[in-house]
């Protein structure tokens, strides 16, 4: 029964935190069209590359935490998407202002440490 548990909880912490996610990512795809692109290049990667780092970050790597595929592998950039959105580009800020990226993140790693549980595209492969 406690394992039901702990496989259903994985699986809400997946849909919830790879779910809203997406709702910071996906309004940045039109980024990509723009010409000349213009986005924040916290790490001086260039514009166009801290973009496509960011939407690997906020919409591929989210869509596969849902859906439970490569689960481990998906919550890496993801969770260092978060370190340079609290560490980097909000470093200067407040708590308040980091908070959201630190939550993300303190996600995210769990979901690294833990994995995707019995209800994900994982499992079902393992079997």
């Amino acid at each position: 029964m406690k394992s039901n548990s702990i496989n259903l909880a994985l699986l809400l912490l997946r849909l919830g935190f790879g779910g809203f996610m997406l709702t910071h990512g996906i309004p940045k795809i039109s980024k990509l069209f723009e010409s000349p692109i213009k986005f924040t290049d916290p790490i001086g990667i260039g514009d166009t590359a801290s973009l496509i780092l960011a939407l690997i970050g906020e919409v591929v790597a989210p869509i596969l935490i849902i859906i439970g595929f490569k689960t481990k592998l998906a919550a890496i950039p993801a969770a260092i998407t978060m370190i340079v959105a609290a560490f980097v580009i909000h470093a200067e800020d407040n708590l308040r202002t980091k908070e959201r990226a630190i939550l993300f993140l303190i996600a995210f790693i769990v979901i690294f440490l833990a994995g995707a549980g019995k209800y994900s595209v994982d499992e079902i492969k393992r079997k």
